[in-house]
């Protein structure tokens, strides 16, 4: 059976529904991201906790260390306990951990705390990307996955605001004092958030699935064809994205994910620094990381628009070819107006860049196959988050600040490599999936 032309009201509802939730769940996920780099160039100012810009670094790779082992296990994890439990669990982690940081009195406890907290925000990101594809309306996938990143980047904004009003008159702690708020956020999660529903067919609950299909009003998505049991299944789902020609791609959208997160998480924890360190002051330096999450919001609509028209991969590519040179145009000094719109542009192109791939590997996969494809994909790409504001660290205690904008460029032109040549292939599960899905009908 095809799916429905139109989707009922209620599947309309339930679609808002888990966007909403998951888009505020990643907003905080975005606010904790990025209050590191917002309150950093205070921390080294003061000297707290005698951190150094060496330090500085390794704190930053820490986080994304934890983002790695969060997102790598993201897929396996919510594949067995459900990716509502598992967003759950991530956000109570990370708001606690946050809690860790603000009590630290050591720079060993604040490492341990930024850690913590990246195994909930690298959890949490594969896990709603994969939410949010179950209940998009057919054709719309890349845009609503592209709507849900905007969340990423509002929390930057936030972060910014917060290291604004709080940070000089109260003090570093302050914001990682509002990064524990999220706990409210946990109890409106686990009563109105909906399971999904690809997750309750893999794990052959089809009655609980069928029920809240008809609860809701939207089709069930085709049953896994796979009986073998559940261990078994776990480890297919992996060896499904290297089997045949599909390596090649996946070693793809690998490599783009390595260098397209290397340039985000180092441009995330060093553009305030490394501004300041060209001379501009620390209120202008905080403004850029406004215009840049501003930019990344403006991006992920227009992305993820384009995309659903002209095809993810490509998207990525072209946008990282221009992340490249806005990145580059940093290491030069322009009057501040011009500068101003540079960020902007760079935030535009390189946060929906990154987004695109995920959306490219989210649409190309099987439903039962998706969370493991996208977790990986995503935890691969941590191991360029954690080089990224370790390579920035190091080059500022070097001297050699300046280098920083030309390194993360050159990562975003061997993004733009890889995912180029990764759109000039056809998978065959994106064969499969350009025909309308099998759909099981609710009743």
């Amino acid at each position: 059976m095809s799916p429905s032309p139109s989707p009922s009201p209620r599947g309309r509802h339930v679609a808002l529904l888990v966007v909403g939730l998951c888009w505020t769940a990643v907003l905080f996920d975005g606010l904790d991201m990025f209050v590191y780099g917002s309150v950093l160039p205070h921390m080294l100012a003061t000297k707290a906790l005698g951190i150094t810009p060496g330090q500085a670094g390794d704190l930053g790779s820490y986080a994304t260390f934890g983002m790695l082992v969060g997102a790598l296990a993201a897929g396996t994890v919510a594949d067995r306990v459900g990716r509502k439990t598992l967003m759950v669990a991530c956000v109570t982690l990370f708001s606690l951990a946050s809690g860790i940081c603000a009590l630290s009195g050591s720079v060993a406890v604040f490492g341990l705390g930024r850690t913590l907290a990246g195994v909930g925000l690298g959890g949490l990101l594969p896990t709603a990307i994969s939410m949010v594809s179950d209940y998009a309306r057919g054709g719309r996938g890349a845009l609503t996955i592209g709507a849900l990143m905007t969340a990423h980047h509002a929390g930057g904004i936030l972060s910014a605001y917060v290291a604004k009003w709080l940070v000089e008159p109260v003090g570093w702690r302050s914001a990682f004092w509002v990064c524990v708020i999220p706990l409210l956020f946990v109890p409106v999660l686990i009563k109105a958030l909906p399971e999904s529903l690809s997750f309750l067919l893999a794990r052959g609950r089809t009655e609980q699935a069928r029920a809240l299909a008809t609860r809701y009003g939207v089709e069930l998505p085709a049953r896994p064809a796979s009986k073998a049991p559940a261990d078994r299944r776990r480890w297919d789902t992996l060896l499904n994205l290297f089997r045949g020609g599909e390596w090649i791609q996946t070693l793809l959208y690998w490599l783009a994910s390595f260098g397209g997160l290397l340039l985000v998480y180092g441009v995330a924890t060093w553009l305030p620094t490394l501004m300041r360190d060209e001379g501009y002051n620390l209120g202008s330096a905080l403004t850029f990381v406004v215009l840049f999450n501003l930019g990344g919001i403006v991006g992920m609509l227009v992305a993820g628009r384009a995309s659903d028209r002209f095809g993810a991969p490509r998207i990525s590519a072209v946008w990282f070819a221009l992340t490249a040179a806005g990145v580059f145009l940093l290491s030069v000094r322009m009057p501040l107006g011009v500068t101003f719109l540079v960020v902007f542009l760079t935030g535009v192109f390189l946060n929906s860049a990154q987004t695109m791939i995920y959306a490219t590997v989210s649409i190309r996969s099987t439903p039962d196959n998706r969370a493991t494809a996208v977790g990986w994909t995503s935890g691969m790409g941590r191991f360029g988050a954690v080089f990224g504001p370790w390579l920035g660290g190091r080059l500022l205690a070097a001297g050699n600040g300046d280098w920083g904008f030309t390194a993360f460029a050159l990562a975003g032109v061997a993004s733009m490599v890889f995912i180029g040549l990764a759109a000039l292939r056809t998978p065959r599960r994106a064969a499969r999936d350009e025909t309308p899905r099998p759909v099981v009908a609710a009743g």
